[in-house]
């Protein structure tokens, strides 16, 4: 996940309040996507997961 600004080969969803942008080449591979804020006491961030495969290896960070 990153910061980024709009393109042509975007495509851009609005939800609450958040603009979320995901790559049209990626859309059909990576669905569905599921974007949640998590707070764990002092740690928080977000958590993404889709229907990408992950890597031989892969653990539970973000690939």
């Amino acid at each position: 996940m990153a910061l980024d600004e709009p393109n042509e080969k975007d495509q851009v969803f609005e939800l609450e309040g958040l603009t979320y942008l995901v790559d049209s080449s990626l859309m059909n591979q990576a669905r569905p996507i599921k974007v949640d804020y998590m707070e764990d006491g002092h740690c928080s961030g977000f958590a993404i997961t889709s229907g990408l495969a992950k890597p031989d290896g892969c653990g539970p960070c973000s690939c």
